[in-house]
């Protein structure tokens, strides 16, 4: 049987659900539509919020050839022969063809090179779906030829709207007459992902009778015991991949290399456990171990160039590594502090001796005026303002409570003694 989440797929914009922000009315894709044009894009966000339903309904709604190619099963030679197939089936001044690629972020660089021409040329209109930034995994020149697009999560009301539209329209569930008596169970199974929604209720409506209706107790009995069928990627990805971070956080190895090993066993992407430990090391270890940040970037570019299995080992290290050091996040609550300050104060103007002054005329009005070099003073240090005068001197940063910060603790407070003491 197929299944109701391919039932139910939305055919046009008028039945797709969510991201009003770029098909509702007078929204950019919306206009494009309206316009007869299609650009290349990128459609960014989580599972299940409809990304290929759209591409579909993008390409349909113009009357434009699909091609569909997945990341993960396709090389580099079913890219070209989709794009020879795109190039064969345009006729004259016929608009190009959509070539959708799945899971983008999973194809190598070599890979997007193949589709780089074809969409510089204009053979083919590229939509690519992508759960992770495609700052980090698509190729500057591809990115840069390509509009991208957020998706959001669909939301509580949207989700129960999914299930009550499935109850009566789909072919098989709307003959049995389920009520459904509780949607908690079946929103948290489905983590916000449409997909695994409809999974869901497929397997309870195929136990459900119409006198005890779709219950908590009902979901959870039935979708505990077929969790795997539709739990792609992972169990419980967003779930374990907080577990993995805050057993690094909590100083513990040994709960970090269990959740790094759940991540790997699901098939996780190495590069997202890579891109995770890089803010791992600045969030919550920053000065404590300078080295950690050091570390874990050198995990990073290892683990693309090696790939899996022996990317686990690399992780292995890193994961230790991070989890034994001493822990700060001094850092990260600076930043937070600063921002908050520029948010409440608003752009306050540069003071005079801190500006610029390449031209004599700034010279002139006073820009650089009074500014003292650092470098010509006893110790590199001379005190002065480095803020704007309407904040004073703000304390954003207070070195955390380990041995690497007291040294830096120790200078501050010969250097400000009036903010640390």
């Amino acid at each position: 049987m197929i299944p109701l989440a391919e039932r139910l797929r939305p055919r046009n914009l008028d039945e797709y659900i969510g991201q009003t922000h770029l098909v509702g009315e007078g929204q950019v894709l919306r206009k494009a539509l309206d316009a007869g044009r299609l650009p290349s894009m990128i459609l960014w966000g989580p599972p299940g919020v409809g990304k290929t339903t759209l591409a579909h309904i993008l390409a349909t709604s113009l009357d434009r050839p699909f091609y569909e190619l997945s990341a993960i099963s396709a090389g580099v030679k079913d890219v070209r022969e989709a794009i020879d197939k795109a190039r064969k089936s345009r006729f004259f001044n016929s608009p190009p063809p959509v070539l959708f690629i799945d899971e983008i972020h999973r194809f190598s660089k070599s890979q997007q090179d193949a589709l780089l021409g074809a969409v510089e040329r204009g053979v083919v209109t590229l939509i690519g779906a992508t759960t992770e930034n495609p700052s980090f995994e698509v190729i500057p020149a591809l990115l840069s030829r390509a509009q991208v697009y957020i998706l959001k999560p669909l939301e509580k009301e949207q989700l129960i709207g999914l299930v009550d539209d499935a109850i009566v329209r789909d072919e098989y569930i709307g003959k049995q007459g389920l009520v459904v008596k509780e949607y908690d169970a079946l929103l948290r199974v489905s983590g916000g992902d449409a997909r695994k929604l409809y999974n869901a209720l497929d397997l309870v409506a195929q136990q459900a009778d119409a006198v005890e209706g779709i219950t908590d107790e009902l979901v959870h009995r039935v979708v505990q015991n077929n969790l795997a069928r539709y739990d792609k990627g992972g169990e419980q990805h967003y779930d374990i991949i907080s577990a993995f971070i805050k057993s690094i956080r909590g100083s513990d190895p040994n709960g970090a290399l269990y959740w790094l090993a759940r991540m790997l066993a699901g098939g996780e992407d190495v590069k997202f456990i890579a891109r995770r430990l890089l803010i791992a090391a600045s969030e919550d270890i920053g000065l404590a171990n300078p080295n950690a940040l050091l570390l874990a970037t050198t995990c990073m570019q290892s683990v693309q160039m090696i790939g899996m299995p022996e990317a686990r080992i690399i992780l292995s290290q890193t994961v230790v590594y991070l989890a034994t050091s001493p822990k700060s996040n001094a850092s990260y609550e600076a930043i937070n502090k600063a921002m908050l300050e520029v948010k409440e104060s608003g752009d306050l103007p540069v003071p005079l001796h801190l500006r610029n002054a390449p031209t004599k005329l700034m010279k002139d009005v006073g820009y650089g005026k009074n500014y003292a070099y650092a470098h010509a003073h006893v110790g590199n240090f001379v005190d002065q303002d480095f803020t704007p005068k309407e904040i004073g001197r703000p304390t954003f940063y207070m070195p955390g409570n380990n041995a690497s910060e007291a040294g830096i603790l120790e200078r501050l407070k010969r250097w400000w003694p009036n903010r640390y003491r």
